[in-house]
């Protein structure tokens, strides 16, 4: 992470987090305690960035400067909600698809799946606050500049904005191999959202639940899964054909 991206000390962190800058997520070492790192938590109360306590050493390999115990990551973009860009679209007049990611952590596949949202015409992009990957110049790279046009929208659960798309009249595709139909069995013509879960762990079992189908690529060789990034290509450009 370049240095630039991220914001050190305290009172430098506090004051960010105040002018409304988009901190993406705060490391504080794990054992400060004081007045300002108390003022700290209290103003990120009311936010939804998450705070890591970590050890000593984690912050700096971070970086050699003098973090005193705090370190901010500023996201390279500014994230949007997802209830100002629902409305916005049916609005347009448009037939919204959306992609939700659950627990993806990788920098490069976060980028790779947002270049291809940009290329298949997808709307947006749905993020949760914690446990999730960051906008930051890698993935804005790896997107080849997409995540600086693309919606990004942070929610503070994935859970939330799946239940919140379903009242909003999408209906909501979980990408799972625990499916029975297979991706081109679902019918994506009408306001559409599709659920991809992280590498290692999958949609979570709460969501995979609560959303409306499941749908499986067929895997016909001896490896067990698809890279997330090209089995949202492959979803995703199902979504294109079928709209024409």
């Amino acid at each position: 992470m370049k240095e630039t991206e991220m914001i050190f000390g305290t009172r430098a962190v506090i004051e960010a987090v105040q002018a409304g800058k988009e901190v993406d997520k705060i490391l504080m070492r794990r054992d400060l305690q004081n007045d300002l790192s108390r003022q700290l938590f209290n103003i990120v109360k009311t936010t939804h960035i998450p705070i890591q306590r970590v050890p000593q050493e984690k912050l700096d390999r971070l970086t050699r400067k003098n973090h005193q115990g705090v370190i901010a990551f500023i996201s390279a973009v500014t994230y949007q909600k997802l209830e100002d860009i629902v409305p916005f679209l049916y609005e347009e007049g448009k037939n919204p698809f959306i992609l939700l990611l659950d627990g993806i952590t990788d920098v490069r596949n976060f980028g790779a799946i947002a270049r291809t949202c940009a290329c298949a015409g997808a709307d947006a992009i749905v993020v949760p606050a914690r446990n999730s990957v960051s906008v930051n110049a890698d993935a804005v790279k790896t997107s080849a500049g997409a995540l600086l046009s693309l919606p990004v929208c942070k929610e503070n659960s994935i859970t939330d904005a799946i239940k919140y798309l379903q009242n909003c009249g999408y209906r909501v595709f979980a990408a799972t191999e625990r499916a029975e139909k297979t991706y081109t069995q679902a019918d994506y013509s009408t306001p559409t959202a599709i659920v991809m879960g992280g590498e290692d762990n999958g949609i979570s079992s709460e969501n995979l639940r609560i959303c409306d189908e499941w749908v499986k690529i067929p895997l016909l060789g001896t490896i067990a899964s698809l890279n997330v990034s090209a089995a949202a290509a492959v979803l995703m450009y199902e979504v294109v054909r079928q709209r024409g």
